[in-house]
């Protein structure tokens, strides 16, 4: 086995990734999290593995029209395809998180690529290697952290995990994948222009995601806090939200009623708290949530059961039901 050819091609992914956890001020990815992601990225190269050859048997493409043109299509939609379901479950909080997740499919997806092309090459020259490293596996990490980031700044903005929030961040990472595999200049040239251009972005992604983070825990706390003390103080009844609750007596029993001001509390009460834990760990604290919370959901459930679809509709105007907001209360229901 030649340890040196896969040191050399692998360990610079898995160091830069290992930054990117630690540059994350917040932790919010887990370990074991990345662990599934790199396996994700696993099964993700082995599949592209076996589709190329394949699609290269059964037609006439020359190898290096496919490694420009076709490759890189098929590579990106199969690792992006893990990317949509963690977005689409509410698992990404955040761009940085996007970038960690996407980073780490595609060391796994570079993992397996270049443990392959060690055994089949059977190249001794270590310059290749450092090029497949420091480049090709850098370059399957960033093009689906690209992918990831921007993914999610468009399901935020648009407060919608359709399709088609996907595929602007897909055409990019397709595109630097083809361009990458063009070799228009040197490969060494290339791949130092990779590791010049790509820490830039990601520190520029870093930094814009933490200012809206701040943002929106602040604003979002202070709200949230406000509207809950409303509620419990029985302050409510005359604000705007209050009278429009009395508007639904006519429309839904007394009992409903109730049980949707209970439903907003619990809600409120959940917000806060993720919220709260995601401010202590910006402070350094490993806050994790009480034994209350697991109640709390339980009984959200029910709640949302006696109201009905219709009453949940109704409701909807007061629950943040952002993605952001969906996924703080998906990480406090996970623990």
């Amino acid at each position: 086995m030649p340890i040196a050819q896969i040191l050399v091609s692998l360990l610079p992914v898995f160091v830069f990734l290992a930054a990117l956890v630690f540059l994350d001020s917040y932790k919010l990815v887990k370990l074991r999290s990345i662990l599934q992601t790199i396996f994700a990225g696993w099964l993700a190269a082995a599949l592209c593995l076996m589709v190329n050859s394949w699609l290269l048997k059964q037609s006439s493409l020359e190898i290096t029209f496919y490694s420009r043109y076709v490759s890189p299509i098929i590579e990106e939609l199969v690792k992006a395809a893990y990317l949509v379901y963690l977005i689409k479950a509410t698992k990404v909080g955040f761009m940085v998180d996007g970038a960690i997740y996407g980073f780490a499919l595609g060391a796994g997806f570079a993992f397996i690529e270049n443990v392959y092309y060690v055994q089949a090459l059977q190249n001794s020259n270590l310059l290749l290697w450092i090029v497949r490293g420091f480049g090709t596996a850098i370059m399957h990490g960033g093009t689906t952290a690209i992918a990831g980031i921007i993914a999610k700044n468009l399901t935020d903005r648009r407060a919608s995990g359709k399709l088609y929030n996907f595929l602007p961040g897909l055409g990019v990472a397709i595109f630097v994948h083809s361009v990458f595999n063009q070799f228009i200049l040197p490969p060494l040239v290339t791949t130092l222009s990779l590791l010049i251009t790509l820490p830039l972005l990601i520190i520029m992604v870093f930094d814009r995601s933490e200012k809206s983070l701040q943002n929106w825990l602040g604003v979002g706390f202070d709200t949230d806090m406000a509207l809950l003390e409303m509620i419990i103080s029985g302050d409510i009844a005359d604000t705007r939200i209050g009278k429009y609750l009395q508007t639904l007596k006519a429309k839904f029993s007394g009992a409903v009623v109730a049980d949707m001001l209970c439903f907003l509390r619990i809600h409120l009460e959940l917000s806060v708290s993720a919220k709260g834990m995601l401010l202590m760990h910006e402070a350094g604290f490993r806050a994790q949530p009480t034994s209350e919370v697991k109640e709390k959901f339980e009984e959200l459930t029910y709640l949302e059961k006696s109201i009905g679809k219709t009453g949940s509709l109704v409701m909807l105007p007061f629950l943040h039901k952002s993605n952001r907001d969906l996924w703080q209360l998906h990480m406090l229901g996970k623990k």
